[in-house]
């Protein structure tokens, strides 16, 4: 069972939030771009029996384009240049949290819409063994792998649907049940 919000979660999601209006507050003074997208939104569980975990997990990402992905041209050289993401899952009422990070390839399939797929590595708070409600997960860091189609509703703001998954792809110790979450997400492109 995921710690009340008191502990360190609220401490965590306190400085996610602080880190990102600083970071905002200097990219404004110096007229330069950090993020290149910060999005926010909710996942849940989607896995059944006892692989679901109960509640869900308000999700915060930011973006960073250090390959220059906008100035791709072309489905190929957009695949060669992927933005990093960083990001946090803050678990609510019985969900794991998590802290995650990796590399993000996003392909224009019209102007408007969009099709997006990620993978890198995470660590979080849930369950280990198969004891407990929820899924067994085996150790503290975990593969995650994600998909979204999305929406452009103008040339800063988005909307995306993401379906998750992270497991250990057994390198550690069983249980391996994994996580699966499913959610909608709004972004801000700066």
């Amino acid at each position: 069972m995921a710690p009340p919000l008191d502990s360190g979660k609220g401490r965590l999601c306190t400085a996610v939030l602080c880190l990102f209006l600083a970071a905002t507050q200097g990219a404004e003074a110096a007229d330069q771009k950090i993020f290149d997208e910060m999005r926010f939104g909710l996942v849940g569980s989607v896995a059944d029996g006892d692989n679901a975990e109960d509640g869900v997990a308000a999700e915060f990402t930011v973006f960073f384009d250090p390959l220059g992905r906008d100035e791709a041209s072309g489905l190929r050289e957009s695949l060669m240049r992927p933005r990093v993401h960083l990001g946090a899952e803050l678990g609510i009422a019985g969900s794991a949290s998590q802290a995650f990070a990796g590399l993000s390839w996003t392909v224009d399939l019209t102007d408007r819409i969009f099709a997006e797929a990620g993978f890198g590595g995470l660590i979080h708070d849930g369950t280990l063994d198969d004891n407990a409600s929820g899924p067994g997960l085996g150790c503290r860091g975990l593969f995650r792998e994600y998909a979204a189609l999305g929406y452009n509703l103008d040339r800063n703001w988005r909307v995306m649907a993401q379906v998750e998954h992270a497991s250990h792809a057994n390198l550690c110790d069983d249980p391996n049940d994994g996580f699966t979450r499913a959610g909608m997400l709004v972004g801000y492109r700066f």
